[in-house]
């Protein structure tokens, strides 16, 4: 009986650890590795999608625009979702090292961590997301995952967990403007 309890406990720890782990690769990575200052630098526009457990899907667009001064990448997202709604956010990812960042964000919670991860880019940050009525709300725990496609176009893929349970997901493609 003890057996069959730990055996099982053991199984529901794997489940929930496995919905709240970070994205695989895309099977659409190209050969370079992405470094995020230089290839998101410059105008890009992307189109994504939020999905949630609940069945909740919000497409949006997104205008980029990202500048690199040496040590501080800074990346101004303007999005206009589908619905009509419309939001401003600023990422500030400072290297810290070598292939390793810590960034803020209006909306993060304390201090995201970005890290070169052979051809990816990987960043893991909590976000307080607002309410209806625009207090805030829940916080949740984003980790992204960032490659380069062999055709150039960005792609963005994060799982949103709370409580340790994956919650929902973004997939973003990113295309430099010309």
């Amino acid at each position: 009986m003890r057996i069959a309890f730990f055996a099982a406990l053991g199984a529901g720890v794997l489940m929930l650890s496995a919905c709240a782990s970070a994205p695989p690769l895309p099977k659409e990575t190209g050969p370079n590795s992405f470094i995020i200052e230089q290839r998101l630098a410059g105008k890009s526009t992307a189109r994504g999608e939020f999905r949630a457990i609940t069945g909740v899907r919000r497409p949006f667009t997104a205008y980029l625009s990202g500048t690199w001064d040496g040590a501080m990448f800074v990346l101004e997202e303007d999005f206009v979702f589908d619905d009509g709604q419309k939001d401003r956010k600023t990422w500030r990812l400072k290297r810290t090292g070598d292939g390793q960042y810590s960034g803020t964000r209006e909306d993060v919670v304390g201090e995201a961590t970005g890290f070169q991860d052979g051809r990816a880019f990987r960043l893991e940050y909590d976000v307080r997301l607002p309410k209806k009525d625009g207090t805030p709300g829940r916080k949740v725990h984003f980790r992204d995952v960032m490659v380069e496609t062999p055709e150039g176009v960005v792609i963005n893929r994060a799982t949103v967990g709370l409580w340790g349970l994956r919650v929902g997901s973004v997939d973003l493609r990113i295309t430099p403007q010309s």
